[in-house]
């Protein structure tokens, strides 16, 4: 089950559901109640079901959730199912532990090449991906089909790199330069935890490719209805 919209508060908690599921004995036909789901994760259990409600239809009467189909629809409403491309752009201490961690796939987030503007560090490589000239970055994104990057620099450097990005047909941005930055309509900039950001990043590309009611394709620079409660209010919509 899939909606156009979604409240970010709900978007953020469903890697949490997820990451729960996968802890749990994975037998055929295994069940689990949105009691015991609320009980184990500390939230209410009507907010549990309200949440589980927009991305599946997993739940039984008196049996629950079937465990394995609810992480199916968890991993497909998330996009997790596939890989999106994503470049690195900053090879300092944060990146390169970003470059090390091994548990991005889970999040769907396959990170292809790093940039910097350090000629010690061009043409190195960190587990396997290659550190590029910066200057490089919007041709290399435009070639690649990259989707999402991921900035590590410097505040004064990140508006900059965000724009490079832009040229090069990125639309969604992890940003965790201390900075506000400022992007165009259709271009998603986040700056939270790992597992929120990533949900995010993944059901902008997801929804902005989703077909419409009609059959036809959304336009890819299209924004995807992300309901933000800080939006509502009149706050920024961009990290």
């Amino acid at each position: 089950m899939e909606t156009g919209g979604i409240s970010k508060l709900t978007l953020q908690r469903l890697p949490t559901y997820l990451s729960y599921l996968r802890t749990l004995p994975q037998e055929e036909g295994a069940a689990i109640s949105a009691a015991a789901i609320a009980s184990a994760l500390g939230l209410g259990e009507v907010q549990v079901r309200k949440d589980l409600a927009t991305v599946s239809d997993a739940g039984k009467p008196k049996v629950g959730y079937l465990i394995a189909d609810l992480m199916r629809d968890l991993e497909h409403f998330l996009g997790y199912g596939t890989r999106n491309r994503a470049v690195l752009i900053g090879v300092g201490n944060l990146g390169l532990a970003l470059l090390s961690y091994g548990g991005f796939a889970d999040y769907g987030l396959n990170i292809v090449a790093a940039f910097d503007n350090k000629s010690a560090l061009i043409g190195s490589a960190v587990d396997g991906r290659p550190v590029l000239d910066i200057q490089a970055l919007p041709a290399f994104c435009q070639k690649e089909k990259i989707q999402i990057g991921i900035l590590t620099v410097p505040a004064s450097a990140a508006q900059g790199c965000l724009n490079a990005l832009v040229e090069g047909g990125v639309r969604a941005v992890w940003n965790f330069a201390p900075v506000h930055l400022t992007a165009p309509e259709g271009v998603l900039v986040q700056r939270e935890n790992m597992a929120s950001s990533l949900a995010l990043l993944s059901y902008h590309l997801k929804q902005a490719e989703r077909p419409a009611e009609n059959g036809s394709v959304q336009p890819r620079g299209a924004r995807p209805r992300i309901a933000d409660e800080k939006t509502k209010n009149g706050g920024s919509r961009h990290g």
